[in-house]
């Protein structure tokens, strides 16, 4: 399984949900490889051991989703392989530097695909491939959206305790007027939820 050369993965930017880990777990399991993992209240740690070495991977916490954290080196070709394919579902962002004997062969992912690959031999490099990033308007939305997002959950979770506490109050009080604002008010922050959660 293993290879002579190694793969660097930097500045990764991978977001995705707990289905993906368990996928990516399943997967591991499935190619053999022995593992084990950790949850604790900020992240999700997954130990894999390649040969004699021992491969941490971070998923740090936020909200309820999860995104990838830290520099990975490895030199096992399925490993590699199922990193890539992991950016590829993602549709995320890495450096990957691909290091052979004396060269070494970069590539710059964005949004899942490669944009520009470099070989580097000695001195000399060479610009293989380069494409402009096309990043639609739609994408940039939801980049923009996705921060949005995971800011915004935890404050309306916040605003709709606090309506639901008003509203007992209200109840309390026997106050319709009240009832019937705060009753309003409780349904536009559940729908604004259900389009957040989506």
């Amino acid at each position: 399984m293993s290879r002579s050369h190694e793969v660097e993965y930097c500045n990764l930017e991978l977001r995705f949900d707990r289905r993906l880990i368990r996928n990516f777990i399943k997967s591991l399991i499935q190619e053999g490889y022995s593992l084990y993992w950790n949850e604790g209240e900020n992240q999700f740690t997954v130990s894999i051991r390649t040969g004699r070495k021992l491969v941490k991977l971070i998923f740090q916490r936020i909200g309820d989703r999860f995104k990838i954290v830290g520099d990975y080196c490895f030199k096992d070709d399925k490993l590699a392989e199922l990193m890539e394919k992991m950016i590829g579902d993602t549709r995320g962002h890495a450096v990957v530097k691909r290091f052979r004997d004396r060269q070494i062969l970069i590539e710059s992912i964005m949004f899942g695909e490669i944009i520009r690959m470099v070989e580097i031999n000695g001195m000399e490099h060479k610009i293989l491939f380069q494409r402009d990033p096309v990043i639609t308007v739609l994408e940039m939305k939801q980049a923009i959206l996705s921060q949005r997002i995971e800011q915004r959950i935890p404050v309306l979770r916040l605003e709709l305790d606090y309506a639901l506490i008003e509203l007992y109050d209200a109840l309390e009080a026997k106050n319709a007027e009240e009832i019937a604002r705060i009753k309003s008010k409780l349904q536009e922050l559940q729908e604004e939820m259900f389009k957040l959660e989506v």
